[in-house]
This record gives structure tokens, sequence and C-alpha cells, in this order.
């Protein structure tokens, strides 16, 4: 598939690799939005952001301080230069943010799982020219988020990128949205001209995970970074674990590597695409077997608390023979995946020793 897409350029900046957008996570008042974005100019950035509406998960909690916010925007356009982006949810938020002049705009992922929202805000950007930048929605679904990014693109919108902030998942993670690299990677194979910003604010949820998370998007040959950053993290009114300040933005973005995407004089080819759709799934396996040990040592406690033996071999067998059958419905060679558990059993058998010889 592809997209009419133009180059993320702004009037009198040239937006090169990596584009670095950041901010408060919420506006909450004039004196905090203006500190915040004096620091962040003084550190070099070009991209101002901040929260004017705020979806929340529940009512009651901090929703941002709404349209009243936006003159404070003008302002740190007026007094640093900085060129200014804020999310947009509805068609009533697109009018009120062009008409206060904001530069850039992007739609969370709440309002992009939607196909009729995401309708609304193309129908209200009918005739306007920004960049626009469409996150991913909170379920890891490709062509939702690809139909969300065609929805904008038809609307006339040109200057269009993706934002990569993870998916919601029930499952355990030190991540509070699971990246799934391997999605955006297949919606970089699928639209290569399409730039990819990631969000290691959200996809982490905890600020010391920013730097490893934006090192590993530069890896993978995304475009920018959007992080949240507030002059005090700790008493931010949202999302306070993940803000840092803008003098840490600044150390991260120093120690930033930024590799080509060229092997020698040859591009990057579709076998690297697919290794590092690889190495993706090979990050997943690994978190699972870790997942899957701590469960055997939970199971060891058990026994040796119940004076139960270690090995059972009925419920060895049952496995074997269970996962041999999946694995052939799978297309898996049987035998194989057969070593794989054997070896998985033996580590499960060693772990649960230890426990019961403390």
């Amino acid at each position: 598939m592809s997209l009419n897409l133009k180059p993320i350029t702004l009037d009198g900046l040239d937006v090169e690799r990596p584009i670095i957008i950041s901010g408060p996570c919420s506006a909450e008042t004039e004196e905090q939005v203006l500190a915040t974005a004096k620091e962040l100019a003084a550190a070099g950035v070009k991209i101002f952001r901040a929260g004017i509406w705020k979806p929340r998960t529940r009512p009651g909690a901090f929703e941002g301080v709404g349209t009243v916010g936006l003159p404070w925007l003008q302002r740190v356009k007026e007094e640093t230069g900085m060129y200014v982006g804020t999310e947009v949810a509805t068609s009533h938020h697109v009018f009120e943010a062009i008409k206060y002049g904001i530069d850039v705009l992007w739609i969370g992922a709440r309002t992009s799982a939607n196909p009729f929202a995401m309708q609304e805000i193309a129908d209200a950007l009918k005739g306007v020219d920004i960049p626009i930048f469409v996150k991913n929605p909170v379920n890891p679904d490709l062509d939702l988020w690809i139909g969300a990014l065609e929805r904008i693109n038809n609307a006339g919108i040109t200057r269009l990128a993706a934002i990569h902030r993870g998916f919601s998942t029930y499952d355990k993670s030190k991540f509070r949205n699971d990246p799934q690299w391997q999605i955006p990677i297949e919606l970089r194979r699928r639209v290569p001209e399409l730039p990819i910003i990631s969000d290691p604010s959200h996809i982490g949820g905890k600020r010391e995970l920013i730097g490893e998370l934006s090192q590993e998007a530069m890896d993978l040959g995304f475009d920018g970074l959007i992080i949240e950053a507030h002059t005090c993290p700790d008493k931010a009114w949202s999302d306070a674990s993940q803000q840092i300040t803008p003098a840490e933005l600044k150390k991260i973005i120093d120690k930033l590597v930024l590799r080509s995407s060229k092997i020698g004089d040859t591009p990057r080819n579709e076998l690297d695409e697919l290794r590092i759709q690889i190495d993706a799934i090979d990050n997943k396996l690994l978190d699972t077997f870790k997942e899957r040990m701590e469960i055997s040592e939970a199971i060891g406690r058990y026994k040796y608390e119940n004076n139960i033996t270690i090995l059972q071999t009925r419920r060895y067998d049952e496995i074997m023979r269970d996962r041999r059958e999946r694995a052939e419905s799978r297309g898996l060679d049987a035998d194989f995946i057969t070593e794989i558990y054997e070896k998985i059993h033996e580590e499960s058998i060693s772990r649960q020793s230890k426990i019961m010889n403390k």
C-alpha cells in the first residue's frame, strides 16, 4: 500500500532525524508551561508538546485545562521561537488548536482505535496543511492503525507520521505498554516512506526506561522521539512517573547513537527488515521463558511446602504429547519442539530442585 506523503517540514525549521518533540504530559499552569519550554529550548529542542485535553481512563482524573491553555502555547512560540503541538480527539479540538496557531497535532491511541472518531477529525482537517501524527491504537491491530492514517491522508494531509507508543496487554511486563516492535516494523515495511516517531514515555511508563527505549527506537531506524518532560516531574498532575526533567532529556539525546540504514553502500534490504523482526520476536520469547520459569519456581515452592515429589511423570507425559500435537497443527516439526520442551523441563526441574534442597 502507499500513502500520498510529503516530508515533515515546518516553516524555518529543517526537520532532520531524529525529530525531537518534548514537553509536559499536561499543560497545568501558564508558569509551568513557560518554564518547561524555556528549559527545553535551552537544551536545543525545537518542537514543544503539551496536553491541553487529556483523555483519561476513569472520570475524576485531571482531564486537562482545555482551551484556556492554548494561549500559553502561543506565548511559548513568541518567547522561545519553538514550534508547538498538542493532542486532539474531536473536531472541536481541531478547530480550537488551529484557531490558536498550533503547528503540529497528534491523535491519541484511544482515538485512533475508533474509526468514527478518526473520520470526524479527518473531516475537520480538510483544507488544513499542518503535520499530523497518529499514535497506534491501544490494541495491537496494524490494519486499524493504517486505516486511521489513511483517513487523515484522504483528507488531504500529506505531512503525516505515525507515533509508536506501545500496546495494552494483560501480560506481566516491565513496560507500561508492550512495545511489540514487530508491529511498527511491519508498518515500515508496508509504508516505507512514512516517518515513525517513538514514544518511550508511554511505552516504558517509568522515567528510568526512557533512555534504553529511545536508543532501541534509533537502532530500528525510527525517525524521532516524543518524550514527556517537566520542570518538576514528581509533582506533575498526570503521569508523573514517566516524565523527566529537560536536563535529563538533554543527557539522553546527547548519548543517542544514530546508526546508518546502509551496510556499506548497500541500502537496508528486506533481509535486514526480517532480521529485525526476528530480534523483536526473540525478545518476546526470552520474556516468556523468564515468566515460565518464575511459575515453575512457584510450583517448586508449593511442592516443598506440601511434601510433593518434583517429578510428576503423568503430567510430563501429558505436556509432551499435547505440545507435539499443537506443534504439528501449526506446521512445526514435532521432534524439534520435543527437544525444546525437554530442555525447558530440565531447567524447570533444576530450579525446583534448588528450592527443595535449600
